[in-house]
């Protein structure tokens, strides 16, 4: 799960972590008052899940509290474009109006977890601003790496190596210690998976503040982070993808024309590949797993249908645990709920009473397309698409 920059320095805060004094609002006249009361001059900085927003035209200054009503109300309401949103973009409801700071320099700090060691893992950098990707592509010697254990916390020897290889010094240094061991805290105790700060400012003064947060939660967690959940914002998100959590579905969007449906997390990622090694594109990942209702399998049917990019649909199930029955009466069920598609739909089925998964799909009205082995669905399904066959 994904939450906001202002919302990211609200939690930061709580431990310790300090921030440009700053106020987020929908209502451009609001930034104006804002700002006066910050003193006349403010950052108005676009709200939404995406990074890359000042090169989109999201993050503008304001020299005045006239100047911010003019730029809030030019960023409110715009399609936001960035390097992560895709070409769609993302439409702005809020911005987050802060206090100009004098910048010294610019660092970036991050804690994630380091999967191949099993632990939270500290990376810091001089290349404050910059995407760490591209930093650990072209100089990953430059990126600084503290790995820590996540029952004792950032032990103070840990944050003065950090401190030291950024070449922090007296002030400054002691500052930046206090922060990072708050960041992991922050890391721990809210179940992130993702706690970054980029830029993290250093004043003219020698003062450290986080000028940007970003923070990624881990959702398997979000049962024990009540006041986290309520943070959420639906309308930041796929609404396939929120449509397809309510009941309980692994959805993912992608930018293909071939919807997949498939039960195993491992079966989907493999039917993904075969789809592309037979020159198709995926459209989404779809684990409806190993023990779906029909209902839920109905409504996986609909949510594929209902992305008006996909020209033809996959389903793929090897029925260990789930009844390959119970998916063939669930497909069935949607298509006629609907009142028929106009999509060619592949089935490929396998395992526990998948006779009379067969059966069903036969005695249906609508036509599938039926396949025999994974290869044989995916060439039929890329055919498909093509307009090469179809229902």
């Amino acid at each position: 799960m994904k939450i906001h920059e202002y919302q990211a320095k609200e939690i930061l805060r709580r431990y310790g972590v300090p921030t440009p004094r700053g106020k987020v609002t929908n209502d451009a006249a609001e930034a104006r008052a804002i700002t006066e009361e910050l003193g006349g001059r403010s950052v108005v900085k676009a709200q939404i899940h995406a990074g890359g927003r000042g090169k989109g035209g999201g993050v503008k200054l304001a020299g005045s509290g006239e100047e911010a009503e003019k730029l809030a109300g030019e960023i409110l309401g715009m399609q936001l474009v960035t390097p992560q949103t895709g070409p769609e973009g993302q439409e702005v409801r809020k911005v987050l109006v802060e206090e100009a700071v004098d910048i010294d320099r610019e660092l970036y700090l991050a804690v994630t977890l380091d999967r191949e060691h099993e632990k939270p893992v500290i990376m810091a950098s001089l290349a404050g601003g910059m995407d760490i990707e591209e930093v650990a592509a072209e100089t990953p010697e430059a990126i600084i790496r503290q790995h820590f254990d996540p029952h004792l916390g950032l032990l103070p020897f840990q944050g003065r190596a950090v401190t030291a290889g950024l070449g922090l010094t007296g002030k400054t240094a002691r500052q930046a210690q206090k922060l990072l061991a708050g960041l992991a805290r922050t890391f721990i105790e809210t179940d992130a998976s993702l706690a970054e700060i980029n830029p993290l400012l250093i004043t003219g003064d020698g003062d450290v503040l986080a000028l940007d947060a970003k923070m990624n939660f881990d959702s398997n967690a979000l049962f024990r982070q009540k006041d986290i959940v309520e943070m959420r914002d639906l309308a930041e998100e796929n609404p396939l993808e929120v449509q397809a959590g309510e009941h309980g579905l692994n959805y993912i969007k992608l930018d293909g024309n071939i919807a997949c449906m498939v039960n195993g997390a491992g079966l989907a990622m493999a039917t993904m590949d075969i789809i592309k090694l037979y020159g198709g594109e995926p459209a989404n990942f779809l684990d409806v797993g190993g023990s779906a209702s029909q209902e839920a399998v109905k409504a996986a049917f609909q949510i594929l249908v209902s992305d008006p990019s996909v020209e033809a649909v996959l389903i793929n199930i090897f029925g260990g645990i789930a009844r390959t029955d119970r998916i063939a009466a669930g497909v069935v069920g949607a298509i006629e709920e609907l009142g028929g598609v106009e999509l060619p739909v592949v089935v490929r089925l396998e395992g526990t009473n998948v006779e009379r998964g067969r059966e069903i799909l036969e005695e249906a009205d609508f036509d599938f397309l039926v396949a025999h082995h994974m290869a044989d669905a995916a060439d039929k399904v890329v055919a498909a698409a093509a307009g090469k066959g179809g229902a």
